[in-house]
């Protein structure tokens, strides 16, 4: 049976949760593979809207399993928050429908603290990151003093782990002016969570392999975006995971082959929240009614997103990078009304034309777009739900994108809601 792999193919905010919860009706299984709780997903559904940071989409759908995988890095306190307010929303979450990778990392709230420190003090060159802990979660899974979700079960190991980590993030801590962590009482913290946690924890590796090896489809779900991939994202203003495709088989345990199609979310334009780079931005009326039209605003942090035309030249970038098969093209509907839309098609790097985003972020910074003009569509595109009902531009406009990124589109998203989808090529097809 074929296995999906779903990542972001720009910055984040491509409509990943929509998609992923429409195509979790044709999976079994629905795991996260990286990030944190600085992913955002909205989901609408029969006009209930949900809203996910850490839980994979597919919690919100009854007789699924939901996986979130060892790439993840967990902050416990903040998953029992979200199971809460699934819950008060009528979702039961339960152990029967929600497994989380027993090595999995843990984000503390001393992580927290650093990223915010840190981000407050480094006044000539933001990161833009949430503040939530992602980075330094990761950073002390790579110099191997994390915690991790099976660690909660043994007071011996975890005493032991508190302390390693401690003598370093201490002396982060007075280097940065902050009090100095008391081992005693994050030990308290940690034993008071971990009941609600440990129920929940399982060898995530077996068990997805045991499902494929039983024929049962699971659905990737990755967060952010390609662009913010901390090796081929716009570096250093970048999330701290690998958000690309291949992400998937290390963030769960399960082997490459497993994975039979990749899909990438590409919004129909380009949005971008924090620091960077941004070839394709506009700061004029254009971009304000392109970010008032998407409600453009971050679901987890509320910033308002940087807007900008159809960059072709990243996407086509981020389909080679992550092996993508087709695309899911999403917010079609908040172009409606555009007299002329553009595309960036190239880039002028002093001179050069460029087929590709340049590696070196001086480079990234000087690089202006080349456009190509198409004409655009009064005719609301919005909740159409197969290509008879889209305008005549609206098609070229899609067929444009297709030969540009050199990728095809599989599914169009016209709207918030569920069915408000266009099905081209069924990704979850053997």
């Amino acid at each position: 049976m074929a296995n999906v792999v779903v990542v972001g193919a720009q910055w984040g905010d491509e409509g990943k949760g929509k998609i992923v919860d429409w195509l979790s009706e044709r999976a079994d299984v629905i795991a996260r593979f990286q990030g944190g709780h600085n992913a955002g997903h909205t989901l609408v559904i029969d006009g209930e809207v949900y809203k996910l940071s850490l839980l994979p989409s597919g919690i919100v759908r009854p007789g699924k399993l939901s996986v979130i995988g060892n790439g993840v890095v967990l902050d416990p306190w903040h998953l029992i928050r979200e199971i809460e307010q699934l819950g008060d929303q009528g979702v039961e979450i339960t152990p029967d429908n929600l497994m989380i990778a027993e090595n999995a990392s843990l984000i503390l709230p001393l992580h927290g603290e650093l990223d915010r420190a840190r981000e407050n003090q480094n006044s000539t060159a933001k990161i833009g990151t949430t503040g939530r802990g992602i980075g330094p979660a990761y950073e002390d899974k790579v110099g191997r003093r994390v915690i991790r979700v099976a660690d909660l079960s043994d007071a011996a190991t975890l005493e032991t782990r508190i302390a390693r980590l401690l003598v370093h993030h201490n002396a982060l801590r007075r280097g940065l002016g902050l009090p100095e962590i008391d081992a005693g009482a994050l030990l308290a913290e940690l034993n008071a969570i971990a009941p609600k946690v440990l129920p929940f924890a399982a060898p995530v590796w077996k068990v997805l392999n045991e499902k494929r090896k039983a024929g049962r489809r699971i659905l990737f779900e990755g967060a952010q975006g390609a662009l913010l991939d901390i090796d081929f994202g716009t570096y250093p203003f970048v999330t701290s995971s690998n958000v690309i495709a291949g992400q998937a088989a290390t963030g769960t345990g399960i082997g490459p082959g497993a994975i039979d199609f990749v899909l990438g979310i590409v919004k129909a334009y380009t949005t971008r929240v924090g620091e960077g780079p941004f070839p394709a931005e506009l700061s004029d009326d254009n971009g304000q009614r392109l970010g008032e039209r998407g409600h453009e605003f971050g679901t987890v942090t509320g910033r308002q997103r940087r807007c900008g035309w159809f960059d072709a030249v990243l996407v086509r970038q981020t389909c080679a990078t992550s092996g993508v098969n087709g695309i899911a093209l999403t917010k079609l509907d908040v172009l409606d009304g555009f007299e002329e839309l553009k595309i960036c098609v190239a880039y002028d790097l002093d001179g050069q034309r460029l087929d590709h985003l340049p590696t070196a972020a001086d480079q990234q910074a000087r690089c202006r777009p080349i456009w190509e003009t198409m004409p655009g569509w009064s005719d609301s595109t919005e909740g159409a739900r197969s290509w008879a009902d889209l305008p005549a531009a609206a098609i070229k406009y899609v067929r444009r994108i297709e030969e540009l990124i050199d990728c095809p589109v599989a599914l169009l998203s016209t709207s918030p809601e569920r069915d408000d989808t266009i099905l081209v090529t069924n990704p979850f097809a053997d």
